[in-house]
């Protein structure tokens, strides 16, 4: 006899039309069956969890009023979007996710006909919604277009530009702020969740666009009555600054409550327009340790479901890169008092937890807001300041504009620690830190270097403290091959590599994270390698003392070979002259996929025996 099914309403889904076919007295039930699945399959793979928790009733409500995928989904960066998944098809593989051909980190578009644009970087959700929605009124489909968007999120400046502009072209858009953390307003419950209903019905909103018509005929009591409306919506709904964007704004109702919920959406969905819905949700639901502590449980190893606890990992001698930085910034700040740190809502991943409790006055966390994060440290350099902007390598990509015309083109004293250089493994190519040796050694004044280890970690960082203008040091995430860390603050002379290995016929000049492993394919080879340490300045007079003493040169970078450290080694190997064979090793010409670190660099051929083959066959 065949067991009873552990989730018999969701065993019997696999596409949101399956969930259509439900009765609203259903979907509650479901949501408590969704919530189980979710943490019983994240317990087994690990991932992002609690944001995923928090949306469970949101997700299934938008899925039973609108009529995916015809109607449109745009979820913001995408933590929250398990439950999404699970709803549609991938059930089965979620405990693939974020392993080498499972499933994606994050919504992504070639997975799914349900993943309606790919995210990873926040804040984009309304801007893609909007211009799936214009495309698709000229094409003159009724499609609904629907952007869920956080309150981290909804802080980035492009949210704004978005609304501003489908306000102004009155939009056929519903944006969805998914509240978990911010609590703009205490109002949410019972009364609040009858005014959401009341203010997105049709009769409401029928009566209101009939006294408009005939109201707007007398000015000065049109003017009474538009007035009158919005201060007595102020008194009940925080919606102010999105009804001057040009939005109708519904809320805040509670998130997790259906028979809210779904009446609210159906309403919405029946109206046109730019349209404004506010849920409160809380993150972490229906979980206590990570309603407890949410932060924690954002993204998770692999866990024990019945304990109250996450595992902790074995203590380890070696400090991860993220610590020696914040190592280096509490006692950088205690030596100087001119040093401000930036970071863009990323405080304990950069590793500013310390320095934020230390220095609370000389902390800045600018929330998701990268351009306003470099231009801050422009600003605060000028004053005589030293600012230093603690950002993910793939999030500086976002203020490259800020980079070169607020800092490097004044030549202002901005150090950038960048961390999650190179391959970032299961967060997938949204995160990888793949292209800034690129971006960064193009542009005049700034200085460019990469750790070997720990402790050059920790001098590098002083180098770019002391340089007089914009310098960076980019490391990879996770710990270095454990070199025990220095205590003093001592920088190194600048653009000066230092020879690891002394070896002949074969030169290997590597970069930051690449030094250890070319060593070792250096070792099987009888090769010099070289840890350059620098890609801008490059040290110009060893290159060409090893080009006249080798036959072969080899470079080697945790970065794509376009436009990188091996391509400033060709240029000056041109520009003197000097004609001989030269090997670039790097990150290939298309966005690699998820996996583990050590799964994705053997896949490009930078583990040290791939280098140790692609060398040797290059010079047979």
């Amino acid at each position: 006899m065949k067991a009873p099914s552990k989730y018999p309403l969701l065993d019997t889904l696999h596409y949101p039309a399956d969930l259509r076919r439900l009765g609203k007295e259903q979907l509650k039930p479901l949501a408590k069956e969704l919530r189980e699945y979710l943490t019983q399959t994240v317990s087994v793979s690990g991932g992002h969890f609690s944001a995923g928790l928090g949306t469970v009733e949101l997700t299934v409500a938008l899925h039973y009023v609108f009529d995916t995928p015809q109607d449109q989904l745009v979820w913001d960066v995408g933590h929250q979007a398990y439950p999404h998944k699970i709803l549609t098809g991938r059930k089965e593989r979620m405990t693939t996710i974020r392993t080498r051909g499972g499933v994606a980190a994050f919504p992504c578009r070639s997975e799914s006909e349900y993943d309606a644009f790919g995210v990873g970087h926040s804040s984009t959700s309304i801007s893609a919604a909007l211009g799936m929605a214009i495309a698709a009124e000229l094409k003159g489909e009724q499609r609904q277009m629907v952007a869920i968007i956080g309150d981290g999120s909804i802080t980035g400046g492009m949210a704004y530009e978005a609304m501003n502009h489908a306000g102004a072209i009155d939009a056929n858009l519903l944006v969805i702020l998914n509240d978990n953390d911010m609590s703009i307003s205490p109002n949410v419950g019972a009364m609040n969740n009858y005014l959401a209903k009341i203010l997105s019905s049709r009769l409401y909103v029928s009566a209101w666009e009939e006294s408009k018509k005939v109201l707007s005929r007398m000015p000065s009591v049109w003017e009474l009555a538009r007035r009158t409306e919005e201060h007595m919506k102020g008194m009940i709904v925080p919606g102010t600054l999105f009804e001057e964007l040009g939005f109708n704004y519904i809320g805040p109702i509670d998130g997790h409550d259906l028979d809210a919920l779904v009446p609210t959406l159906e309403n919405l969905k029946a109206m046109s327009g730019p349209r404004f819905l506010h849920v409160v949700t809380q993150k972490g639901k229906g979980y206590p340790p990570a309603e407890k502590d949410p932060l924690a449980y954002h993204g998770v190893p692999a866990f024990d479901p019945s304990r109250d606890c996450l595992p902790k990992a074995a203590p380890s001698p070696h400090p991860t890169y993220t610590e020696v930085f914040g190592r280096w910034l509490c006692d950088m700040a205690e030596q100087d008092p001119r040093l401000l740190g930036i970071t863009p809502a990323m405080r304990e991943g950069s590793g500013l937890v310390a320095f934020s409790e230390r220095y609370p006055k000389r902390y800045f966390d600018v929330a998701i807001a990268e351009q306003h994060a470099v231009t801050l440290a422009a600003g605060q350099a000028c004053q005589g300041a030293k600012p230093v902007v603690a950002i993910y390598s793939t999030f500086l990509q976002r203020a490259y504009d800020q980079l070169i015309h607020d800092v490097a083109l004044q030549n202002l004293d901005v150090l950038f620690a960048l961390d999650r250089a190179g391959l970032v493994g299961p967060d997938g190519p949204t995160h990888a830190g793949s292209f800034d040796f690129s971006y960064l050694s193009c542009v005049p004044n700034l200085l460019v270097m990469a750790p070997a280890d720990e402790n050059e970690c920790r001098r590098m960082l002083t180098t770019g403290f002391l340089y007089e203008g914009p310098a960076s040091v980019r490391y990879p995430r996770g710990k270095g091959p454990g070199v025990a860390v220095e205590p003093g603050l001592t920088p190194l002379p600048i653009g000066q590599a230092e020879v690891r290995r002394q070896g002949s016929r074969i030169a290997v000049l590597a970069w930051g994270s690449m030094v250890a492993p070319a060593l070792q394919a250096g070792q099987n080879l009888g090769a010099t390698v070289v840890n350059m340490r620098f890609v801008k300045p490059l040290d110009e007079a060893l290159i060409l003392e090893l080009a006249k003493s080798h036959d072969v040169l080899v470079t080697v970078e945790e970065n794509v070979l376009a436009g990188g450290a091996g391509s400033a080694v060709n240029t000056l190997l041109q520009a003197r002259k000097v004609l001989m064979p030269v090997l670039n090793l790097g990150l290939p010409d298309h966005f690699v996929e998820q996996g583990t670190r050590e799964e994705l660099l053997a896949l490009c051929g930078l583990d040290a025996q791939s280098i140790t083959d692609r060398i040797a066959a290059f010079c047979a």
